[in-house]
């Protein structure tokens, strides 16, 4: 495991979950006003092959309130994690479904924090999306 250090910051919010959501909800729009219809971005790994973002906010939602907020605080760190890193990720099969692979890069802010960002990939439609962010249990 080679973490890729990250120059961007978390996000940050003093208040309570609705804020920081707020806030990477603004910080994504952003991101999707740089394309006409699927949001996604470009990989430095994989070729400047499209990460797409649609299962993102799905599998986000099915957490609790807070490892939503965990997890979301991320955002910015996991998108230049996966737009610059050339690290090889750990990559396995998913045990759900042999049809697809999941990609897991490791990343490390200025303060030191781990984190990783899993990406799914549809082995026969070669389709990749941005799975989650999560945070290494303790």
């Amino acid at each position: 495991m080679n973490p890729f250090p990250v120059k961007s910051e978390k996000l940050s919010g003093a208040g309570d979950d609705k804020e920081i959501l707020k806030r990477a909800r603004e910080y994504f729009e952003a991101l999707m006003r740089k394309t006409k219809r699927q949001p996604y971005m470009r990989s430095a790994y994989f070729g400047k092959q499209k990460i797409f973002f649609t299962y993102f906010w799905k599998h986000l939602y099915q957490k609790s309130p807070r490892q939503r907020r965990h997890r979301v605080v991320f955002l910015p760190c996991a998108i230049e994690l996966i737009k610059k890193s050339r690290n090889a990720p750990t990559t396995k099969p998913n045990p759900n479904k042999k049809s697809e692979l999941l990609h897991r890069f490791y990343g490390i802010t200025k303060k030191r924090e781990i984190f990783y960002v899993q990406i799914k990939e549809n082995v026969t439609t070669d389709r990749k999306e941005l799975m989650s962010v999560v945070l290494p249990k303790a």
